[in-house]
């Protein structure tokens, strides 16, 4: 790796927060990620190590991100949101050389926790190679065993060639930023495989009801061609902002959640010449594998499409793995992870005969098309944010009024799916909104149960296991026999 982005990313675009109409140039980018690696190498050397970055969905994040790879360190991207006994659980797992934070934000830790801006001391930064660790981006392990996703500087630079390939520099030249960057759909799929390559990013700033609110005049705006984003955002986008007049968008990515062919379709109307993409993808390849246009492909639920650069195939119920058929999806590609973090049985158990297991069934047909039929079924999908339940059920076992716990995914019709909690009372029963209470300073706020079912056994099969769809299928039916 080179010694400053703009001559290992030559075409370097700009940011913009949409929110202040701040603008920064590539060129500035560049100048401001070098000083401040200067300064983090005097501050908390860390070529080698890894640095949290505590903040996020802001142009001085992405100076911040690359100022660490600049240092020759591998940039931890978390949740803003997470509580403090969170964020302290992933900066000890990792042996963070240091925080990254920003002002206004309030971190307390025994490691170094810096502002970048604020920084006086600076030092000789050395980049890191093409082969050493570039990003780790956290799955699960807030609150449980942790997992963090790992990827080098070249399966990212493998994976935002190809994105930028397919999808084109015309289109990829105004890019609308409406996810969160801590997570590879917002960060690697919807920001740098624009800003990378030579793409103005605008940062939206907006989430939720506001931003779909504004949706149409953020395009029109920033004469944006390209976004992407999650079905409950065209949940609400479509009720509450008429499509876009100035004609300047061209393709909309849709993914992290599953993708109905009714609503495909009438975002594609609200789109207007603009295609709208299904798209396939997860942390472990760096975001997108491919997607399935609307220009192309007629909706259909669970319609993937194509791969975009490496192969699919499949592992049927008789272990052989198959080009062409039904099973669970296998992965090859050049964007994929370095491994799990410190956990190498997660990483050899993701691996058969060096295909990578993608936990999702799926159907492959002759010409290479990939229709997905079925996901993990114990991860809720809570509007692309995924919340491993097992990680609820230990923390509310902590509790003292808690003798057993099961976390489950209810549909919602925003969201996709919220989190509901079954619990056995150890002695007198908890009352709800205190254990909500008592959660709330463990968890992040989507992950905290939007229901909690007081029961008196938790249902398991024959084996003694929990089957999360058995328990809320009997809390749901008994919520309903008492309304």
């Amino acid at each position: 790796m080179t010694q400053d982005m703009q001559s290992f990313w030559p075409r370097l675009g700009s940011l913009t927060q949409a929110a202040d109409g701040l603008c920064v140039s590539g060129a500035e980018i560049n100048t401001i990620s070098s000083r401040y690696a200067r300064r983090l190498t005097a501050a908390a050397p860390c070529h080698g190590r890894n640095v949290v970055i505590a903040h996020g969905n802001s142009a001085r994040f992405f100076v911040d991100l690359l100022a660490v790879w600049q240092a020759g360190g591998c940039a931890v991207c978390v949740n803003a949101g997470l509580t403090p006994s969170e964020l302290g659980r992933i900066v000890d797992f990792v042996d963070a050389a240091c925080i990254l934070t920003v002002e206004g934000q309030e971190i307390s830790s025994a490691r170094p926790v810096l502002d970048l801006e604020k920084a006086d001391q600076e030092a000789d930064a050395h980049p890191a190679d093409l082969d050493a660790a570039a990003l780790i981006l956290f799955t699960s392990g807030t609150t449980g065993d942790p997992k963090g996703v790992v990827h080098t500087h070249r399966s990212i630079q493998a994976r935002i060639a190809l994105n930028a390939q397919v999808i084109g520099a015309e289109t990829l030249a105004k890019t609308l930023c409406t996810l969160p960057t801590h997570f590879g759909h917002g960060l690697i799929g919807n920001c740098l495989s624009a800003l990378l390559t030579g793409g103005d990013v605008i940062i939206a700033g907006a989430s939720g009801i506001s931003l779909a609110q504004q949706l149409s005049t953020l395009i029109d705006a920033h004469d944006i061609t390209f976004m992407s984003s999650v079905p409950a955002l065209w949940k609400l986008a479509l009720r509450l902002s008429a499509p876009p007049k100035g004609g300047s968008l061209r393709r909309v990515h849709i993914g992290s959640a599953p993708l109905s062919a009714d609503l495909w379709r009438s975002v594609a109307d609200w789109a207007g010449a603009a295609e709208v993409v299904n798209m396939y993808g997860i942390t472990e390849t760096a975001n997108w594998l491919g997607g399935a246009s609307s220009k192309t492909h007629t909706p259909q639920d669970g319609l993937l499409g194509t791969l975009w650069g490496g192969d699919a195939a499949v592992l049927t119920d008789n272990g052989a793995i198959a080009a062409c058929g039904e099973g669970e999806l296998l992965i090859r590609t050049p964007s994929l992870m370095q491994g799990y973090y410190q956990r190498p049985d997660l990483t050899d158990a993701a691996f058969h005969q060096g295909w990578y297991r993608t936990g999702d069934t799926g159907r492959i047909d002759g010409t290479g098309v990939l229709t997905l039929t079925g996901r993990n079924k114990s991860m809720i999908n809570n509007a692309g944010i995924k919340i491993y339940p097992e990680e609820l059920d230990l923390l509310f076992e902590r509790h003292a009024q808690v003798a057993e716990a099961c976390a489950f995914g209810v549909e919602d019709a925003v969201s996709g799916e919220a989190v509901a909690l079954a619990v056995v009372p150890a002695g007198d029963a908890p009352d709800p909104s205190a254990l909500r209470t008592w959660a709330s300073e463990h968890i992040r706020a989507e992950a905290l149960p939007r229901q909690i079912f007081v029961l008196d056994a938790i249902p398991k099969t024959d084996r003694g296991k929990i089957n999360r769809e058995t328990v809320r299928d009997h809390c749901l039916a008994q919520q309903k026999a008492t309304s």
